[in-house]
């Protein structure tokens, strides 16, 4: 039975055909797709989008990604348009890039990545272009566990050596979130306890901003704050 609703490459395709004034001559010549999510209708607004990272990443945790959207055919549909479905603020961690964790490919997931996953105004500039410009209706902000940045911020907290100048800089802007954690808390409470802190600060900062504020009211985005964990590759996903 056929499946209602616009695949991802149908509209790649629709999208680069219309420029050309020739979709009926570009339909018959959309590449074929073997893989099943290539199969899933693009999502069409933010729960969908957010369904979209679940499944992908219940795939990863069973050890059961599809690679899908990485091949020669795909991302020549994206050499001159980009739809991605989300925007995702995320640590430059080497243990956590995006695209794996959700099991998602070229074009999927509009990425910035920086140490701590901080708010800075070069981060807000890039994230308004997401929202403003290729229409994300979703946005994420992940942190995960273990993360150094905000674990040096800790340590300084508990009166440790600080750190370089820039790295310094870097933690300023952590910290703020972090100072109504329980000090006494064991180490490794208080490091989990401090990364949830860090993306609800991250989140309170967006939310706080005029336009954010407009976007979130209106409905035409969706914010939502997740944590990754190392050793599962489960993100779970905060209330």
């Amino acid at each position: 039975m056929k499946k209602h609703g616009i695949t991802r490459r149908e509209w790649l395709v629709g999208a680069s055909c219309l420029g050309l004034g020739m979709l009926p001559a570009c339909a018959s010549k959309a590449p074929h797709s073997s893989g099943a999510v290539n199969l899933e209708p693009y999502p069409r607004n933010a729960a969908e989008g957010l369904l979209r990272l679940k499944t992908g990443n219940r795939r990863f945790m069973d050890d059961k990604s599809i690679h899908t959207h990485e091949n020669a055919s795909w991302r020549h549909q994206l050499v001159q348009e980009q739809k991605p479905f989300v925007t995702i603020l995320g640590c430059s961690d080497s243990r956590v890039p995006p695209e794996m964790i959700f099991d998602v490919g070229f074009g999927d997931v509009f990425t910035i990545r920086l140490a701590g996953n901080i708010i800075a105004e070069d981060v807000i500039g890039t994230l308004q272009y997401g929202v403003a410009h290729l229409h994300t209706p979703l946005v994420v902000v992940m942190g995960h566990e273990n993360c150094g940045a905000v674990t040096a911020a800790v340590e300084e907290m508990l009166d440790k050596p600080r750190e370089r100048e820039h790295i310094e800089a870097l933690l300023a802007l952590i910290r703020p979130g972090l100072s109504k954690l329980d000090l006494k808390l064991d180490h490794e409470a208080l490091l989990h306890a401090a990364v949830e802190a860090n993306v609800r600060w991250s989140m309170q900062q967006l939310i706080a901003l005029p336009e954010a504020k407009r976007a979130l009211q209106e409905k035409r985005v969706t914010l939502v704050g997740a944590v990754y964990e190392l050793n599962s590759g489960q993100v779970r996903f905060l209330d």
